[in-house]
């Protein structure tokens, strides 16, 4: 038997694709780990903006086997960056003409006087020695150390991966002229009712008496291919997790290097007003400035056509870093979100929200290093470890989903 532990993206994907005997525990009682849905005073929300982009037709067409096409939304992205008293296109770098003429010259300028031989071994050297100091230190950094509440010297290079807008001086000074609008999600699906249909698309294909909700796992014995549960012992051929990997080593009791995985943690408060706001077209925005609480704001009501705005925002805090009042921290929110001009007289008629723990992996040298080490170990030992968490790594529900397809197939 597969023992599948957590009944997310992930985890079910495995779990439809395995030609073997499985059972999922899932600890929640619920399935979809951060793919879950809001259902609120007429409000659709996510834990926090979940979209799919479908770069593998296969998985696309796998999905849509169990949803009517009249659900789902084919949306074309628009996204900005709130960047002092203006709106400027995002990627910011492919778009630094649209700043005062004085910011755009320091941005050109340090563009191409980039000292040469700039060393590029952490993140924020990369930035630095990729676009030059105006752009980094303009929106790249502030952002983005917002976003992973770390010093981005603690990451690796690629931390990002293929998700990071990279652009050479070519196509920059090209953009001026002719926008390209190129990224990897440029377009998305949302379906109208949360990114919870497309979780139980994947988990249609599961028996439903192979997941077992409210289970909790306590311990693994991988000499002996035991797991024990909050409720029983299960005995199992191999272990699929979607847990995140240093929580699985422990369980596993195998030793790791335990400061090398941080991470940081998200609250997201889902809000709905009484009226649309003056934003009608971003489907988010990105907000660097430390002035403001949140680092992106997200628009469910542009997405899915609501005449009542509906946000999801997002408020980024260090791994052992203490959230505090939510209360204050929901007032702070409206405040801000009013100095940015996204709120202006709409009253907010419903609340939700959630911590996302963890929320953004922190990927360097010393964690990948020892993730690969270990991932080797548990492999040998019947464990596969999959998903954001469970890999240790940033990326998509999609390359989630991928991930485990992959996995069963090589396992078959």
């Amino acid at each position: 038997m597969d023992l599948i532990i957590g009944a997310g993206i992930s985890g079910l994907s495995y779990a439809a694709a395995t030609d073997h005997e499985c059972l999922v525990v899932e600890a929640e009682d619920q399935i979809g780990g951060y793919c879950k849905t809001i259902y609120k005073d007429g409000f659709v929300w996510d834990y926090s903006g979940h979209f799919f982009h479908f770069q593998h037709p296969e998985l696309r067409d796998y999905v849509m086997q169990r949803i009517d096409p009249d659900e789902i939304l084919t949306v074309q992205k628009h996204t900005q960056i709130l960047y002092k008293d203006r709106h400027v296109d995002f990627p910011f770098q492919m778009n630094i003409h649209q700043l005062p003429q004085e910011e755009f010259i320091d941005c050109l300028y340090d563009l191409f006087n980039i000292p040469e031989g700039a060393p590029s071994d952490t993140f924020k050297q990369m930035l630095y020695a990729k676009f030059g100091r105006s752009i980094a230190e303009k929106f790249l950094i502030p952002y983005n150390t917002k976003l992973y509440a770390t010093d981005l010297d603690r990451l690796d290079v690629d931390a990002m991966g293929r998700f990071f807008p990279y652009a050479d001086r070519e196509q920059i000074v090209r953009n001026f002229r002719h926008p390209e609008g190129k990224s990897y999600n440029a377009t998305f699906l949302y379906p109208m009712q949360g990114c919870i249909r497309i979780v139980n698309s994947v988990a249609s294909h599961v028996n439903q008496d192979c997941i077992s909700l409210g289970e909790r796992l306590v311990s693994i014995d991988a000499a002996t291919h035991t797991a024990v549960t909050d409720k029983r012992t299960l005995h199992y051929d191999r272990l699929v997790s979607s847990m995140p990997l240093p929580k699985l080593m422990d369980l596993c009791g195998i030793a790791h290097d335990q400061d090398a995985y941080t991470w940081n943690k998200v609250l997201v408060f889902n809000l709905g007003f009484d009226a649309k706001g003056p934003e009608r077209t971003n489907c988010w925005m990105y907000i660097p400035e430390n002035k403001y609480v949140f680092y992106r704001v997200g628009f469910y009501d542009n997405i899915i056509g609501q005449d009542r705005m509906s946000l999801y925002v997002e408020i980024g805090f260090g791994k052992d870093q203490p959230v505090g009042d939510v209360d204050a921290l929901l007032q702070r929110t409206l405040d801000d979100l009013r100095v940015a001009g996204i709120l202006t007289d709409q009253h907010l008629v419903a609340e939700h929200h959630v911590l996302m723990d963890p929320a953004y992996v922190h990927i360097t040298r010393r964690s990948e290093q020892d993730k690969q080490e270990k991932m080797a170990l548990l492999a040998q030992q019947d464990i596969y470890s999959i998903g954001r968490y469970g890999a240790w790594k940033y990326c998509s529900l999609e390359d989630n989903m991928h991930d485990a397809f992959t996995l069963a197939q090589r396992l078959r």
